[in-house]
């Protein structure tokens, strides 16, 4: 008898919010396959991971699930076998109160829960063991989920999928976020798990940085698989590279910008940053580097106001003549994992549109859009004009790809012409022409007075123009000067 297809979609649409998200998809995945999606932002690749998790159901066609090799349409059943891992699985755990260590959430996974609610046996703790290793976790175990950086909690959450030992991996741009030594170890331990016989599906912008495997690329746009991708050439036709066509001006002014003075940062009685002594004047760009969880994160909410120093360190914003909230987020554009996070959950019940997105910027708020006059929402309109958004401005955020959001928080973080435009990995998750779209702004915000703190783990990412480099370890600065020809970076 012959062995059934992992998935088999046939002539599959897919709706929701009221618009066409796929339509008319074909595709087969066979046992141990290794299948690479690629495709534009709002091309439908997420959409289809979440169609092949059980995630969304087709209102047409036919999926028909082939795990454990007895065919099957129900996805309750089959969603014992695959696991989903992308940025979505991590909001869970960062928008709730409950304490949860990194052994937790793994050990949860072993039993398809999100939550642990049993005392593991012999048998769970060996395998947490085992995952704990494979995926460089032995360290974190303890830590609380909240507390990590992004970095760390992309790697706690592939171990909580391998948990289960599925036949099927999905992965949503599963690279982004990661440091080089991050994304070779993790590569290692997808090549371990793809080795076992578990199938491998990746959507990503970045093909060149999949691990070494036998890749079958097809092209996911405008809802509809159009046919094969180009594999690897497909990033280089892209432009992986970042870089503007000159380098950023020097921003214009005098002074001191930020200050801080034997800053520490504590998250549930560990110190995540410092004790740091640092300063940001006028006319200075800053890159950021270091390995995942070494503070580069919690620097940039520490910047923002988002965190605060504990007893003892300071952080002064001299350029401000009132350091309020209010004031600060009048002034400061900040783009990272976090923000993407409370951004997509925005409305909290109510409708919360791309437009409330960018607009939400104006009114220095967040979950909430105080109101705007005309003249302030023309604004929001002319700059989603610029960015090719404008068709994003209705859609509902809880609808959106990741590519689409990080689009979104892109203009929400100019569109009040920031004085400090931090970006924390900024420009993953978007796509070649989204991101030459952004980097355009940049030479005419920083001639208006923005200056800019990249946070990078690629040499791609890092503009030209940046003027001055601060590394982290463990926290703390182990280089803070200006930039050198060809800095050294943490990956």
């Amino acid at each position: 008898m012959p062995v059934p297809p992992l998935l088999d979609l046939q002539d599959v649409t897919v709706i929701a919010g009221g618009r066409e998200l796929l339509s008319g998809v074909t595709l087969t995945l066979e046992g141990g396959e290794a299948l690479r999606l690629s495709g534009p932002n709002g091309g439908g690749k997420t959409t289809l991971l979440r169609l092949l998790a059980g995630e969304v159901a087709p209102v047409s066609g036919t999926r028909t699930y082939g795990l454990g090799g007895v065919p099957t349409t129900s996805a309750v059943r089959a969603r014992r076998r695959l696991h989903l891992v992308g940025p979505d699985a991590e909001a869970f755990y960062l928008t709730r109160d409950w304490a949860q260590t990194v052994s937790d959430v793994l050990l949860a996974g072993y039993e398809g829960d999100l939550l642990r609610h049993w005392d593991p046996d012999e048998a769970a703790r060996t395998r947490l063991a085992e995952v704990a290793a494979l995926c460089g976790l032995e360290e974190l175990l303890d830590r609380d989920v909240r507390t990590l950086s992004h970095g760390q909690r992309r790697r706690t959450m592939l171990g909580r999928a391998l948990m289960p030992r599925p036949e099927l991996l999905l992965l949503d741009e599963f690279t982004d976020g990661l440091s080089g030594a991050a994304r070779q170890d993790l590569g290692a331990a997808l090549r371990a798990v793809h080795a076992g016989g578990t199938a491998l599906v990746l959507a990503t912008h970045r093909p060149e940085e999949a691990p070494p495997l036998p890749w079958r690329t097809v092209e996911v746009r405008g809802g509809r698989i159009v046919g094969p991708g180009n594999g690897a050439a497909s990033g280089a036709a892209a432009g992986t590279s970042q870089h503007v066509s000159s380098p950023l001006p020097r921003p214009p002014g005098t002074g001191t910008l930020v200050a801080l003075e034997r800053a520490e940062v504590w998250r549930n009685g560990r110190r995540a940053l410092g004790p740091l002594s640092w300063r940001w004047e006028a006319g200075q760009h800053w890159l950021v580097t270091g390995e995942n969880g070494s503070g580069k994160s919690t620097l940039t909410r520490l910047i923002a106001g988002e965190l605060h120093p504990a007893l003892g360190g300071h952080i002064t914003r001299p350029y401000l003549t009132r350091d309020l909230l209010e004031t600060r987020r009048r002034t400061v554009g900040l783009v990272g994992a976090e923000v993407g996070i409370r951004q997509r959950a925005g409305g909290q019940g109510r409708a919360w549109t791309g437009r409330d997105v960018i607009g939400s910027a104006l009114g220095g708020t967040e979950g909430f859009v105080p109101e705007l006059s005309a003249a302030r929402w023309a604004e929001v309109d002319t700059l989603a004009a610029r960015l090719d958004l404008t068709g994003l401005l209705p859609r509902d955020a809880e609808t959106l790809s990741q590519g689409q959001l990080r689009r979104l928080l892109l203009a929400r973080a100019v569109v009040h012409r920031p004085r400090l435009l931090l970006l924390d990995e900024g420009l993953d998750f978007v796509d070649a022409a989204s991101r030459a779209l952004f980097l355009e702004l940049l030479p005419d915000l920083v001639r208006g007075g923005t200056h800019l703190l990249v946070v990078a783990h690629r040499e791609t990412d890092i503009l030209p123009g940046l003027t001055h480099h601060l590394h982290l370890e463990g926290g703390r600065a182990t280089r803070s000067g200006p930039l050198l020809p060809t800095p050294a970076t943490a990956g």
